[in-house]
């Protein structure tokens, strides 16, 4: 049995150098491969005896970019941001917009008190506190053996 080492760009040298160039242009440009990646940060959610804590990751951002809005029972987190990046090369001026944005929504329990929300942006990550409502917080006492 003979093993042959897999070589992925063996394949390329079948087609002509200038054609796979042009697909790599088009494909590897950061117009399309910025567009093809999910936007929407990853999210932590943890309760502990007095509060639920939502944490999202979402680094580059300043706190005003940040919404934060509550109706009924459903917390809404988004962000719409543009930019804008000009840069100078010789005689040619290259401007590339971005623009993106994302819409989280989270649903809160009905042990949740809305009135103490607090949100805090700190190093990338938004941390949100939901306080429980008095009835909701676990309660801990130590029980006699007899």
């Amino acid at each position: 049995m003979t093993l042959v080492k897999f070589n992925p760009d063996s394949r390329r040298s079948s087609l002509k150098p200038s054609f796979n160039d042009a697909f790599d242009g088009i494909f590897n440009d950061t117009f399309f491969s910025d567009r093809m990646v999910s936007r929407v940060p990853a999210t932590n959610i943890s309760e502990s005896s007095d509060y639920y804590h939502v944490e999202l990751a979402a680094p580059g951002l300043k706190k005003e970019d940040f919404k934060l809005n509550l109706e009924k029972n459903v917390l809404s987190i988004s962000v719409e941001q543009r930019t804008e990046d000009k840069q100078q090369e010789r005689n040619y001026t290259k401007r590339e917009y971005s623009y993106s944005s994302f819409v989280r929504s989270f649903t809160l329990p009905e042990s949740a008190d809305e009135n103490g929300i607090q949100a805090t942006y700190n190093d990338g990550v938004l941390a949100i506190d939901i306080p429980k409502r008095e009835e909701a917080k676990t309660i801990s006492r130590q029980i006699e053996i007899k």
